[in-house]
């Protein structure tokens, strides 16, 4: 058995190691054991106490020295299986917590300014979208919507908008051009300027996303975390808003 498949289920390189060299010894002394693996007696017993503290390896008496012996390989399973409950505890865990952690980072310190998305994670700036409004509590956000590129937004989550209604999420958009439709908890007001590069703007609480074109007319996405330059944009916004 490989020590990258021990790895993958909490062995480090010293414990698979040892266990492996069980194995393939049998019954053995620290000092033997320690040798045929190449490694040094304190490693050696480190690496038989994690083992031994998960029933994979037992020892007895002889001569009045200790022989440790591996339990048979089946008890891997059991290890992995307990693995998988705890990552599946963790996972729920995790999604439970979000909202708590979200709120502390969005409420951190400095951090990195922009984050950049191709075409196929742009869904994860829109989870965003949500998710920010609704731990933040502010159940508005706002986007310049750009006939040209509006599709390829949604391409890859066309459900939001019903996902955002039933979050009870509003959202004010300004089109810059011809076309969208009302879903539902949102307004549109159209601005019909000349677009030579378009740009869908999302802005949302203390970020402000940026979704254009490259050369090979795919979309992508920057995120750009600072609450500065989300409360200019929104002022913006507004003020443009009230005039159209």
């Amino acid at each position: 058995m490989k020590i990258d498949l021990l790895k993958r289920i909490g062995f480090s390189d010293k414990t698979a190691q040892i266990y492996l060299g069980l194995l393939q010894l049998g019954p053995s002394s620290v000092r033997k054991l320690a040798e045929f693996c190449g490694l040094n007696r304190g490693s050696a017993y480190d690496a038989l106490r994690w083992l031994g503290d998960r029933g994979l390896v037992v020892f007895y008496e002889k001569e009045s020295k200790q022989h440790f012996v591996a339990e048979p390989p089946v008890k891997l399973l059991t290890i992995a299986q307990e693995e998988s409950r705890n990552l599946e505890q963790a996972n729920s865990e995790i999604e439970r917590s979000l909202p708590e952690l979200d709120a502390l980072y969005n409420r951190g310190g400095e951090r990195p300014i922009a984050r950049y998305f191709p075409e196929a994670e742009l869904p994860v700036i829109l989870n965003d979208v949500l998710t920010t409004c609704e731990t933040v509590g502010e159940r508005t956000y706002r986007v310049y919507s750009t006939e040209e590129i509006r599709e390829q937004v949604y391409a890859h989550f066309s459900t939001f908008s019903d996902v955002r209604v039933a979050k009870n999420i509003a959202v004010r958009v300004i089109a810059l051009g011809k076309g969208g439709e009302l879903r539902g908890l949102d307004e549109r007001k159209w601005l019909l300027v000349p677009q030579t590069k378009p740009t869908y703007i999302i802005l949302y609480p203390g970020k402000t996303a940026y979704i254009s074109l490259n050369v090979q007319n795919e979309a992508i996405g920057v995120v750009i975390e600072n609450d500065g330059v989300y409360q200019t944009q929104a002022q913006i916004f507004d003020a443009l808003w009230g005039k159209i």
